[in-house]
Protein backbone atom coordinates (compact mmCIF):
# COMPACT_ATOMS: atom_id res chain seq x y z
CA UNK A 1 0.00 0.00 0.00
CA UNK A 2 1.71 3.28 -1.06
CA UNK A 3 1.38 6.62 0.87
CA UNK A 4 -0.07 9.49 -0.60
CA UNK A 5 1.43 12.81 -1.00
CA UNK A 6 -0.36 15.61 0.42
CA UNK A 7 -0.49 17.51 -2.36
CA UNK A 8 -2.27 14.87 -4.37
CA UNK A 9 -4.97 14.71 -1.89
CA UNK A 10 -5.37 17.81 -1.94
CA UNK A 11 -5.69 18.31 -5.94
CA UNK A 12 -7.77 15.61 -5.62
CA UNK A 13 -9.94 16.47 -3.29
CA UNK A 14 -10.23 20.50 -5.57
CA UNK A 15 -10.89 18.14 -8.36
CA UNK A 16 -13.88 16.85 -7.06
CA UNK A 17 -15.36 19.89 -5.98
CA UNK A 18 -14.79 21.60 -8.85
CA UNK A 19 -16.90 19.31 -11.13
CA UNK A 20 -19.61 20.86 -8.90
CA UNK A 21 -18.75 24.47 -8.97
CA UNK A 22 -19.34 26.97 -11.35
CA UNK A 23 -18.90 30.36 -11.09
CA UNK A 24 -20.97 33.19 -12.99
CA UNK A 25 -21.29 36.82 -13.60
CA UNK A 26 -24.56 36.70 -10.95
CA UNK A 27 -22.74 34.35 -8.67
CA UNK A 28 -18.91 34.46 -8.86
CA UNK A 29 -16.63 31.41 -7.59
CA UNK A 30 -14.47 32.69 -4.65
CA UNK A 31 -11.33 30.44 -5.38
CA UNK A 32 -8.82 30.66 -2.55
CA UNK A 33 -5.36 29.50 -2.58
CA UNK A 34 -2.34 29.14 0.17
CA UNK A 35 1.29 29.30 -0.59
CA UNK A 36 4.16 28.55 1.63
CA UNK A 37 3.94 32.68 2.31
CA UNK A 38 0.83 34.27 1.16
CA UNK A 39 -2.55 33.89 1.08
CA UNK A 40 -4.63 34.73 -2.27
CA UNK A 41 -8.32 35.13 -3.40
CA UNK A 42 -9.91 35.95 -6.46
CA UNK A 43 -13.88 36.32 -7.62
CA UNK A 44 -13.46 34.53 -10.50
CA UNK A 45 -16.85 34.05 -13.64
CA UNK A 46 -15.80 30.88 -15.25
CA UNK A 47 -18.54 31.35 -18.11
CA UNK A 48 -16.97 34.57 -19.39
CA UNK A 49 -12.98 33.69 -18.10
CA UNK A 50 -12.45 36.47 -16.41
CA UNK A 51 -11.68 37.26 -12.86
CA UNK A 52 -13.72 39.90 -11.14
CA UNK A 53 -11.78 40.95 -8.27
CA UNK A 54 -8.58 39.26 -6.45
CA UNK A 55 -7.09 40.17 -3.07
CA UNK A 56 -3.84 38.75 -2.03
CA UNK A 57 -1.70 39.67 1.07
CA UNK A 58 1.09 40.76 -2.01
CA UNK A 59 -1.18 43.51 -1.73
CA UNK A 60 -0.54 46.90 -0.07
CA UNK A 61 -3.99 47.01 1.03
CA UNK A 62 -3.73 43.87 3.43
CA UNK A 63 -0.03 44.44 4.68
CA UNK A 64 0.63 41.16 5.63
CA UNK A 65 3.32 40.28 3.18
CA UNK A 66 5.13 36.87 3.43
CA UNK A 67 2.39 35.93 6.52
CA UNK A 68 0.53 32.72 5.23
CA UNK A 69 -1.48 32.84 9.15
CA UNK A 70 -5.11 33.19 10.08
CA UNK A 71 -4.71 36.97 10.58
CA UNK A 72 -3.18 37.92 7.23
CA UNK A 73 -6.46 35.32 5.65
CA UNK A 74 -8.76 37.00 7.82
CA UNK A 75 -7.70 40.60 6.16
CA UNK A 76 -8.21 39.24 2.50
CA UNK A 77 -11.44 38.07 3.33
CA UNK A 78 -12.13 41.81 4.58
CA UNK A 79 -10.62 43.22 1.36
CA UNK A 80 -11.84 40.40 -0.96
CA UNK A 81 -15.76 41.64 0.56
CA UNK A 82 -14.79 44.93 -0.14
CA UNK A 83 -13.83 44.86 -3.50
CA UNK A 84 -16.43 42.24 -4.56
CA UNK A 85 -19.41 45.43 -3.16
CA UNK A 86 -17.16 47.57 -5.71
CA UNK A 87 -17.85 45.37 -8.29
CA UNK A 88 -21.51 44.67 -7.69
CA UNK A 89 -21.20 41.23 -6.60
CA UNK A 90 -23.14 40.17 -3.44
CA UNK A 91 -23.05 36.46 -3.67
CA UNK A 92 -20.70 34.13 -4.04
CA UNK A 93 -19.87 30.31 -4.14
CA UNK A 94 -16.98 29.39 -2.03
CA UNK A 95 -14.38 26.83 -3.87
CA UNK A 96 -12.11 26.36 -0.51
CA UNK A 97 -9.27 24.84 -3.13
CA UNK A 98 -9.41 21.63 -1.67
CA UNK A 99 -8.60 22.34 1.81
CA UNK A 100 -10.29 21.47 4.86
CA UNK A 101 -13.04 24.28 6.28
CA UNK A 102 -10.95 24.97 9.22
CA UNK A 103 -8.40 27.53 10.00
CA UNK A 104 -7.35 29.99 7.08
CA UNK A 105 -10.05 28.52 5.08
CA UNK A 106 -12.56 29.47 7.53
CA UNK A 107 -11.21 32.81 8.75
CA UNK A 108 -11.36 34.33 5.13
CA UNK A 109 -15.03 32.65 4.73
CA UNK A 110 -16.37 34.12 8.05
CA UNK A 111 -14.60 37.39 7.26
CA UNK A 112 -15.96 37.59 4.08
CA UNK A 113 -19.28 36.99 5.24
CA UNK A 114 -19.20 39.65 7.63
CA UNK A 115 -18.11 41.84 5.03
CA UNK A 116 -21.56 41.53 3.51
CA UNK A 117 -21.19 38.37 1.11
CA UNK A 118 -23.48 35.69 0.90
CA UNK A 119 -22.27 32.43 0.28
Amino acid sequence: MSKLDRRVVRKKIHRRIRKKIVGTAERPRLAVYFSNKNVYAQLIDDDAGKTLAAASTVDKEVGHRGKACVASATKVGEVIAKRAADAKVNAVLFDRGGHLYHGKVKALADAAREGGLKF
